[in-house]
This record gives structure tokens, C-alpha cells and sequence, in this order.
């Protein structure tokens, strides 16, 4: 029976073998076809993905004359190499000028810079902010360029983040910084680069009243004898504008504008330039381009419709910063308690940006006792830290440093000034972003003053 199985077997795979040869020869070729019809010709691709227009669109910005030249310069800004972003991660209300994601949070949400009353704490907020989930990311190219890569052409660098007017945060938007030249771009660069808001931090938390400050100028704003509630805000080493104050200047506004005999009026820059003009001029050495820096770089300066000679050694630039140096010293000297200065001073060009900007090398804080960032102030810290607004923080050797020190009082007038003083001292140019301006606040703020 097992015989008879496999010769079965071995007989199947005869009868398979002797089919798959079969199936395997081929026959003699037949005569060709007749010509199909073509077919349609494919579509160049266009959103930088596939097909050969999209290669070419991304190369027209990703080339070593654009990009690349833009990056390399970028590495030289401040903007690149700066820590803030790392420091201020995750912080709301610092966030929307040192964190990308929240800049471009309060541009899309069009948030506004108005202060709104908490109805249980019974205090004013300032409405300008991000939150949390969004401040975070370094300033990069897409910050300001936020179309960049969604049709992949040039076109993507042309519509900037924003260039719509800017609500003033430190006027709590009761005034708009706009600067309308080449389309308004400036305002990209105002949006972050704008004073910081006085508020009353021993009051109700409110904008300070910088009209009054001005229309009531003999008034006290500040005096430790008198009652508490009436002292909005107590004085401290870091009460200041914080840094970005040439927004302000740029544009002509902001300022505490004390009546007086010189005229608040614009500088021609205000309305005919735009910061990129200067910023961003055609490079000369580290200066110009994606640098953002300006210094030693006239190029923009001499473009066409502006100036044809302004340089280094021009006589009308260094009249315009000689005289501009000369009006913050006199302010500064006439702001004084007991005989000494209200500012601080700093020698040291490292932490002081604006040590070259007058004579006594003022960093626009104030002279008032910190044990952390100022243990030589001369007068007394009615409030504490500013980290820790409560005097508590101080250790009780810090408490009876402090307790010898002369008691602070300010005037309308001092508190205007010292705001007139940080605006234009630390708008960095001395005088050449807006001289007219710069020259009236400082002026009438002297004239204002015993």
C-alpha cells in the first residue's frame, strides 16, 4: 500500500513539473501596438513640499546671501545671546517682551494694555499679559516673522508679527505710541521696547497719574510722616520705568510734560524714519542688519531723503549728545536729599548700560538702601526689596542699617522728574532718537524743580 502511495506521489510531481514547463516558455512576439494618446503633464508643486517649484521657493530665502547671512548676523544681537528668556520663563506679565510665545499671544489676542478692577481683592490689575502656558521660547525669527513658512515663498517674511499702534502698557493705554513710516514697522519694535507702568503698589494698585504728577506738581507724593493711605506708592531702590523707555521718546509721548517754556514737540525721525532704517542698515562691521545695533553704522542715517554727511565726527551729532549729557546732569543735580543725590550712581559699565551717558555715570535707580542690590544707599527703604515689598525680608542687622537712614520725601515734581530723567537717560541715544522731546522733558522737569 506505502509502494503504491509513493509512486502516486512521485506521479503528481512529474504531471506538476511537466505544467509549470509549459507555462514558462514563451512563444514568438507579436507586432507592436498602435500609440497610446499622452498623458497630461504633472503640476509643479507650490507649497515648498514636492515637485520643483517647491525646491526653488524654499531656496529663494534658504541661500547663503539671506537666511544664513541673517542668522549669522543674528548671533550678534542681544535679542540672541540674551538670558532674559530663560529668567522669565513661565512668568505671565513679563512674558509678552521676553518670551516669543507670549509676544505673539498678546499680537494674535489683540490683549489690551487697560488696568481692570479685581472685584474681591478690591484692586487694579493690569490687563496686559499672557499666561503661563505661552510665555516661554527665545526671540527667533519667527517671532517677529510669525507667517514664516506657510506658503514657503518670500512672501512669508513681508507680513511682520504686528505694526498695528501701540497701546501705551505704562499709560495703561490711555495713550497710543504710533510711529507711521515705511507702514508703520517701527511698532513691532515699540511693542516690547516701551516704558514699564507706575502703579500704587501701597494703594489700590492703580496706574499712577503721571497728568497729575505734572498739573499739581508742589503737591507730596511721598513722606513717610504723613498718613499711609496717601503714600500710593513707597519708593525703593528699583522704582523705575524699567528699561525699554525709547518707544516713548521715539514717538513723542509718555513723558511727564511739566508746562514750561520749551515746547513739546517731534524731531523729523518721528515721522520719516523707522527704527529699522537704523537698526537695521546695510552692515558695517557689527553693526546694522539682524544686529539691531546701530552704533558706529551712519548708513541708514545717509540714505536717500536723510542726512548726506553724518558720521563719527559730525559737529551736529555731538552738539545734539553734548547738550543732551549736559541737561541730565543738571536734572540730576537737582534732585537731591539732605544735600545728596536722589539717583544712584554706578561706575561699573558692566551692569550699568548707560554709565557713558552722564557725567556722574547714573543708572537711573534710586539712592535708596537695598541690602541685596544696594547696601550704600544713603536713604531709608520705606518699603523693603523689591523682590519682597515688606521690610520684613530684611534680617534685624538690615533692619537697623535702614532705620538710621534718612527718611525719604518726594514731591510731585521729584517723582516726575526722576520718571523724566529714567525716560531719557535710558532711551540710550542721548537725544538723537527724539531730541526735541528728550530736550523738553528734561528742561521743564529742571525748570520745575526749587
Amino acid at each position: 500500500m506505502k509502494k503504491n502511495l509513493l509512486v502516486i506521489g512521485i506521479g503528481f510531481l512529474l504531471i506538476g513539473a511537466s505544467i509549470f514547463s509549459a507555462c514558462t516558455k514563451e512563444g514568438a512576439m507579436g507586432p507592436a501596438g498602435a500609440s497610446g494618446t499622452n498623458g497630461t503633464n504633472g503640476t509643479n508643486g507650490t507649497n515648498g513640499k514636492d515637485g520643483v517649484d517647491g525646491g526653488t521657493t524654499c531656496t529663494e530665502c534658504h541661500n547663503p546671501a539671506t537666511v544664513t547671512m541673517a542668522a549669522t548676523q543674528y548671533e550678534m544681537s542681544k535679542h540672541s545671546y540674551g538670558e532674559a528668556s530663560f529668567g522669565e520663563a513661565g512668568n505671565a506679565s513679563c512674558g509678552p517682551c521676553h518670551e516669543s510665545e507670549a509676544f505673539k499671544y498678546v499680537c494674535a489676542n489683540n490683549v489690551p494694555s487697560t488696568f481692570s478692577l479685581n472685584a474681591t481683592t478690591n484692586k487694579w490689575v493690569n490687563n496686559y499679559s499672557s499666561v503661563a502656558s505661552a510665555a516661554i521660547g527665545e526671540i527667533t525669527c519667527n517671532t517677529c516673522h510669525s507667517s514664516l513658512h506657510t506658503t514657503y515663498g518670500k512672501e512669508d517674511l513681508s507680513p511682520l508679527t504686528t505694526v498695528a499702534p501701540v497701546s501705551s502698557t505704562m499709560w495703561a493705554g490711555a495713550q497710543t505710541f504710533d510711529a507711521p513710516a515705511e507702514g508703520g514697522i517701527s511698532n513691532l519694535c515699540i511693542k516690547c521696547h516701551q516704558p514699564r507702568p507706575f502703579t500704587a503698589s501701597n494703594g489700590d494698585g492703580n496706574v499712577l497719574n503721571y497728568t497729575a504728577l505734572a498739573s499739581n506738581a508742589t503737591a507730596v507724593f511721598y513722606d513717610a510722616a504723613q498718613a499711609n493711605t496717601l503714600n500710593l506708592l513707597k519708593p525703593g531702590y528699583r522704582t523705575h520705568t524699567h528699561y525699554g523707555t525709547v518707544g516713548a521718546i521715539y514717538v513723542g509721548k509718555g513723558g511727564v510734560e511739566f508746562p514750561g517754556t520749551v515746547a513739546y514737540a517731534n524731531s523729523v525721525h518721528t515721522t520719516i524714519a523707522s527704527c529699522q532704517d537704523c537698526h537695521m542698515a546695510p552692515l558695517n562691521g557689527k553693526s546694522g542688519g539682524h544686529t539691531f545695533f546701530a552704533a558706529g553704522n551712519f548708513n541708514g542715517c545717509n540714505k536717500a531723503g536723510c542726512h548726506t554727511d553724518m558720521s563719527s565726527t559730525s559737529t551736529t551729532l555731538a552738539a545734539v549728545t553734548a547738550a543732551a549729557k549736559k541737561g541730565l546732569d543738571d536734572l540730576a543735580a537737582k534732585l537731591k536729599i539732605n544735600g545728596v543725590d536722589i539717583l544712584n550712581r554706578n561706575p561699573d559699565a558692566t551692569t550699568n548700560l548707560w554709565a557713558t551717558k552722564t557725567t556722574n555715570k547714573y543708572d537711573g535707580y534710586l539712592n535708596i538702601y537695598d541690602p541685596i542690590n544696594n547696601p550704600a544707599g544713603i536713604a531709608n527703604n520705606p518699603g523693603g526689596t523689591f523682590q519682597n515689598p515688606s521690610s520684613s525680608s530684611f534680617t534685624q542687622a538690615q533692619k537697623d542699617i535702614n532705620a538710621a537712614l534718612p527718611k525719604i520725601t518726594l514731591t510731585n515734581a521729584q517723582m516726575g522728574a526722576i520718571i523724566n530723567f529714567q525716560l531719557c537717560l535710558r532711551e540710550y541715544s542721548l537725544g538723537v532718537h527724539n531730541n526735541k522731546y528728550s530736550t523738553a522733558l528734561v528742561q521743564n522737569s529742571i525748570a520745575i524743580l526749587p
